[in-house]
């Protein structure tokens, strides 16, 4: 009979535990045996350990193996099904920006392992007969090893002066010597004033099963942690929690119970994974997007991100319940898991079709193309709005507007999000010419608005009419144009 091993992520666990393995849920209040039984079956001996790591991606994939998960747990946790606790949480901790340096320590400690002695235990010794058929659990806890994990995630902010490649080669390094570091008087850290200097830049982020009276929220602090913690371990007994359990199936017990049918191929883990981590992408790019100061200046940008970002969530929370409808019924046998291929494809597909990343290129390019050409016009007043530009226009006598032309509302958007709203068939989402569509990505609309730019600046150095730069909805218009207005009204268009 095949038992599983199964990280626990800060669950409860303990031996004689119903646990279902179609959802990969605990059910807590049913046991097999009465608990005076289950204690005096139950073995115990010491299993001392303790190790530490360096994590330097922020996949979901080393995540998985730091916390000891395996691809039939990693597809719960994707979908939503499982909530995790204490340790656990690290697998929920991804980077929010591009421009962060990442690296990550963890520090692992096994004390006890518990099991329950099946001799004694077996198919005679059931008290609660009954129970196996329910089909409220697919297996029960035999084993349980206990000890403490604790990740310390360190970020550090890269400005756009900075190589990213070079600081995340610097916190890698500081990172691996933390644990090395020794406490001076009053609990200083012994670090040469170079170091101190950089380490003074990262933050930190705890994760762990170890109760901490404040939790370590700059460099300094997770060295004095970190070096506290087998002190800690050994003090606090409360700090030990099960990190791994093994499950044994109730057919061990009764051939009729129920069972795990089929275990979710790793393959199309892999590929489920490959479609939240496409979307978490988009997400972390539309974040950094809407940081910019373009972004903030031009609110056009801004929605238009905001929707995107809305979208992002929305087909996230959409494919994740979609999952937690499949992985039970695939695992309980009714249902094949070409099903689940065809959600994936479908997926893939939606990505493909509606150049959700081309969209996000065609942002961060325009983005990038108004900076280049506002840098042109410094200390030149940006509107944020078409009626901040009116009263503009009319508190001055004479104003010279130079206007960015928009193509109006992003119908596409609005139409993709009414397609998940509506919970339509991923099939045939309206595609996104990129091309087709913005000023410049055309070479002689670009340089033409170079060129305007500079007429613009040189023509008004020494003028003292007011000037306002302005993005408008002009259908129809591509690029810039310069307007003059006299007392209110518009009197030439160049």
């Amino acid at each position: 009979m095949e038992t599983i091993t199964v990280a626990s992520l800060g669950r409860p666990f303990y031996p004689g535990m119903l646990y279902d393995c179609r959802h990969d849920s605990l059910v807590p209040g049913l046991t097999l045996w009465d608990r005076d039984q289950l204690l005096k079956h139950l073995e115990e001996r010491p299993h001392c350990y303790s190790d530490f790591d360096i994590v330097t991606s922020d996949s979901t994939e080393d995540k998985s193996h730091a916390l000891n998960v395996d691809a039939s747990l990693k597809a719960s946790f994707l979908s939503g099904m499982v909530e995790v606790e204490g340790s656990g949480k690290y697998m929920k901790n991804s980077k929010t920006s591009k421009n962060q340096a990442r690296v990550t320590l963890k520090y692992e400690a096994t004390t006890k392992f518990q099991e329950l002695s099946m001799d004694h235990l077996g198919a005679d010794n059931l008290k609660h007969l009954d129970i196996l058929q329910k089909g409220v659990a697919t297996h029960v806890v035999t084993a349980v090893l206990y000890g403490a994990q604790a990740f310390f995630v360190f970020d550090r902010e890269v400005s756009n002066d900075e190589d990213i490649k070079t600081i995340s080669g610097q916190l890698e390094i500081a990172v691996k010597n933390l644990p090395s570091i020794s406490i001076q008087g009053k609990g200083s850290i012994s670090l040469e004033e170079k170091d101190i200097t950089a380490v003074e830049k990262f933050s930190c982020k705890y994760h762990g099963d170890f109760l901490l009276e404040t939790n370590p929220v700059t460099y300094q602090d997770a060295v004095q942690v970190y070096l506290s913690l087998p002190k800690l371990l050994e003090a606090k007994k409360g700090n030990v929690v099960p990190l791994k359990v093994w499950l044994l199936p109730l057919t061990y017990f009764d051939v009729s119970a129920t069972k795990l049918v089929h275990q979710i191929s790793t393959y199309l883990v892999c590929e489920a994974q490959k479609v939240l981590e496409n979307i978490t992408d988009l997400e972390v790019r539309c974040n950094d997007a809407m940081k910019t100061t373009i972004a903030q200046q031009f609110p056009e940008i801004s929605k238009n991100l905001k929707i995107f970002k809305d979208l992002c969530f929305y087909l996230k929370v959409k494919f994740q319940r979609t999952l937690a409808n499949k992985l039970p019924s695939i695992r309980e046998g009714n249902e094949d898991e070409d099903e689940l291929v065809e959600v994936l494809v479908g997926y893939q597909s939606f990505f493909n079709k509606t150049n959700l990343n081309k969209w996000m290129d065609c942002q961060e390019r325009e983005i990038d193309t108004l900076k280049s050409i506002t840098i042109m016009m410094e200390n030149i007043k940006i509107v944020l709005s078409e009626s901040d530009l009116n009263k503009e226009i009319l508190s001055a006598e004479n104003v010279r507007c130079f206007v960015f032309t928009s193509e109006g509302s992003e119908s596409y958007l609005s139409t993709l999000l009414k397609h998940l709203h509506d919970r339509a068939d991923l099939e045939n989402p309206k595609p996104y010419n990129v091309t087709d569509t913005k000023w410049f990505f055309s070479p002689d609309v670009f340089n033409e608005v170079k060129q305007k730019a500079r007429k613009f600046t040189d023509d008004n150095k020494d003028d003292v009419k007011r000037l306002v730069v302005a993005l408008m909805d002009e259908n129809g218009e591509k690029g810039a144009k310069i307007q003059h207005y006299a007392d209110g009204v518009l009197t030439e268009v160049n």
